[in-house]
């Protein structure tokens, strides 16, 4: 297999997100890929955030452990995973913000053809998971990017849910961290990606 480079780049708030990336990478690196874990900049302010001990003790936690995503992981992957909660069924300020910055490397070709996936987290299962995950597809549309869904290809996605579009946890509902068959769903969503990726790269 050819080697291949993901990086699984990914906002999070209080930490349901940062958990299914983190399982993310696991299958790509299961897979045989070199992996960047990556988080996006906080844009909240600190009054917003120091309201919600979750999200403060998120926020200080992944500052010392997560490297905070730059435009040359792009450059420097041959296939993304971006992560994301929901907010009115669409992407987050924070990763959108880091998607806009793009626009250099675009015009540049840089981002044309490379494979790519999406898994989310909302409040409630109807809290616009899937319209998340089509909004970010706009973005790669544009970039050129050739989007891997999950589909129904393996087992673990009808065992977290049966989300065909991209693995997707109901924080609110469900718990604040994701269930082992979610886990699995997102590692082998992590897998799925690195094995067509490699099969493009060859």
């Amino acid at each position: 297999m050819p080697d291949v480079k993901i990086a699984v780049i990914y906002y999070s708030a209080t930490g349901s997100v940062h958990r299914l990336a983190e399982a993310v990478a696991e299958g790509a690196r299961d897979a045989g890929a070199e992996v960047r874990l990556r988080r996006v900049a906080e844009l909240a302010p600190d009054s917003a955030i120091d309201a919600n001990p979750a999200w403060r003790e998120h926020v200080d936690t992944t500052a010392r452990d997560v490297a905070e995503a730059a435009l040359a992981d792009l450059e420097w992957a041959d296939g993304y995973a971006f992560g994301t909660p929901t907010r009115f069924g669409n992407t987050t300020a924070q990763l959108k913000q880091f998607l806009d910055t793009t626009g250099g490397l675009w015009q540049a070709g840089k981002l044309a053809d490379k494979t790519v996936t999406a898994f989310t987290s909302a409040v409630n299962v109807h809290g616009g998971m899937e319209s998340t995950i089509l909004s970010l597809n706009n973005v790669f549309y544009h970039w050129g990017c050739i989007i891997v869904p999950p589909g129904y290809t393996d087992d673990t996605v009808y065992a977290s849910g049966g989300n065909p579009y991209g693995t997707s946890w109901a924080a609110g509902t469900q718990g604040a961290k994701p269930d082992d068959a979610t886990l699995a769903a997102a590692r082998y969503q992590g897998r799925r990606l690195t094995t067509i990726t490699a099969k493009l790269l060859g």
